[in-house]
């Protein structure tokens, strides 16, 4: 289906760009790591950088490890049913999850616009910086994550018509 392959192709590019997002973590660290323990002058940003990026990393790769199936699971009574069977207990699993997922990300878009709208700051250093960009990419990384549980859906739906597995994920 043409929807899931859309889907997965931004699912894709969002695991990419947390991926890429390990570079500049380590960059700061770095810099951290010479400021303090070489030129005895910690930074005022490492810290608030590291947990913003690092939190950035996960929102959006998270819908990516949906995708390829690397989220934690207890496959129990999974290795004993049926993939008919296996995919329809998922698609329960998903229509359950989707709900609270369009309510997480509705909060997600309201909490990052008003911290935009409001200029709201960290107040965990004395950078101080504005927390709206890691509250957008919470919301991102919360939309593109249902984004994928629908295409999950889909998939799970095809599996149990008997029609060929979409490429990627825990239908193959």
């Amino acid at each position: 289906m043409k929807l899931i392959k859309a889907i997965e192709a931004l699912t894709r590019l969002s695991g990419w760009l947390g991926a890429l997002l390990v570079f500049p973590l380590i960059g700061a660290l770095i810099v951290e790591v010479f400021s303090r323990y070489v030129a005895g002058r910690p930074t005022l940003w490492a810290f608030e950088v590291s947990y913003m990026v690092m939190g950035a990393m996960f929102m959006l790769g998270m819908a990516n490890a949906l995708r390829i199936g690397q989220h934690v699971s207890v496959d129990i009574m999974a290795l004993k049913l049926s993939p008919k069977a296996n995919a329809a207990i998922r698609a329960v699993g998903y229509v359950m999850f989707l709900p609270v997922l369009a309510w997480l990300v509705w909060e997600l878009s309201k909490y990052a616009l008003g911290a935009f709208e409001s200029n709201e700051r960290s107040g965990r250093s004395a950078w101080n910086p504005v927390v709206w960009p890691i509250f957008t990419v919470w919301f991102i990384g919360f939309a593109i994550l249902a984004l994928q549980v629908v295409a999950e859906f889909l998939k799970s739906v095809c599996l149990i018509r008997g029609k060929a597995p979409v490429e990627g994920g825990n239908h193959e």
